[in-house]
């Protein structure tokens, strides 16, 4: 078992398999209805009989494995030709599901030769566990070092060369993931949302202790009866935002709240919900990510932006806090978070760093 004991929660994880409407088979019995109103298992894309897909340069499968006895829904992408070949993890920003940015990001590396795995986290998208939307660092941290037993396993993987790519919120957990496990070999950083008080500050002002003081309510409401609150994850309506929300900032609303839509036309985009525990708030807020980077030697390479995530001088900061003796800041100019999450200029500049850096350290 990997759990990070600092960050444990203890809560019982199950099995759950999602079921929302799907196109139907051409030619089935509702083959006749127009194809926007048929339904039938879910599923993100036409995978076939083999659970896999091809394009001229990279294959996409549909993988599953566990985690601390649960099951995790993933995609992996494999460049063409033969032979054992470097890999990458990508994990998300907070609640997300792999359909969101890790999917841009690992359809550019698997370009650049990198087996590349995106994945839904435990109690998100199509993996299981319970309760359903909670949001927790420890169980991602074991969800990442699960997927690196994963890639080991397979024969098409080197496994002296297997990375991580973290995003936005994923960063916290992608940094404990690198300093704890010395399989991972080097490490990406791109618009980390830092947890520090400081941006805590910066994201809920000074309500930040009494949304941890609701949130251990929560958790103790849930351990002592089983009953499960939420939140949302951004406010229903821009304006004026839900102050029960875990984000609020009306951007943020824009990128996210379409996700939350469901139709047969829109499986591609995955199974976000725009919803999390309650108790899931107070890991985030209280969390310092400052410890562990004082103590990381895993290669490290930053990207940041002036109008990304945790501003222009924390990340900065934190990079020089690294005690790794390979480390590398890369400063792209003015883009905003948004942009390293689906525009495609700004990917395309941020994977190029990122397949040259995990190749120095091959």
């Amino acid at each position: 078992m990997h759990t990070a004991p600092a960050l444990a929660l203890a809560i019982a994880t199950t099995t759950t398999l999602a079921s929302v409407p799907a196109l139907a088979q051409a030619g089935g019995p509702a083959a006749s209805r127009p194809a926007a109103t048929l339904s039938g298992p879910f599923e993100t894309q036409p995978w076939g009989p083999h659970r896999r897909l091809e394009t001229p340069r990279y294959s996409v499968e549909r993988v599953t494995y566990l985690s601390e006895g649960t099951e995790v829904v993933g995609n992996l992408f494999t460049p063409a030709g033969p032979g054992r070949k470097p890999a990458i993890i990508v994990i998300g920003p907070v609640a997300f599901v792999k359909e969101q940015s890790p999917i841009q990001y690992a359809s550019r590396l698997v370009r650049d030769g990198y087996v590349t795995l995106v994945f839904d986290p435990r109690h998100h998208g199509e993996s299981g566990g319970e309760p359903r939307r909670h949001e927790s660092g420890a169980a991602k941290i074991d969800d990442l070092r699960a997927s690196v037993d994963f890639l080991i396993a397979r024969g098409d993987v080197d496994p002296e060369r297997i990375f991580i790519l973290a995003i936005c919120q994923g960063v916290n957990w992608g940094i404990e993931a690198a300093s704890l496990d010395p399989r991972v070999k080097a490490l990406a950083i791109v618009a980390g949302h830092y947890l520090t008080p400081e941006v805590a500050r910066m994201y809920v002002g000074d309500t930040a202790e009494a949304r941890i003081s609701r949130s251990r309510e929560a958790e103790a409401r849930f351990k002592a009866t089983g009953e499960v609150s939420y939140i949302p994850v951004v406010s229903a309506q821009p304006t004026p935002p839900d102050p029960t929300a875990l984000l609020t900032a009306p951007p943020i609303h824009q990128f996210y709240i379409r996700w939350a839509d469901r139709g047969p036309f829109w499986n591609f985009h995955g199974l976000w919900e725009n919803r999390m525990t309650a108790m899931s708030e107070a890991a985030i807020w209280s969390y310092d990510v400052r410890t562990t980077m004082a103590r990381l030697t895993t290669p490290t390479l930053m990207v940041h932006a002036d109008r990304a995530a945790s501003g222009p001088q924390i990340p900065r900061d934190l990079f020089e806090s690294i005690p790794a003796a390979h480390k590398e800041l890369v400063w792209l100019g003015s883009q905003n978070q948004l942009q390293f999450y689906e525009d495609p200029i700004t990917i395309d500049q941020v994977v190029p760093h990122v397949a040259r850096f995990f190749s120095n350290r091959s």
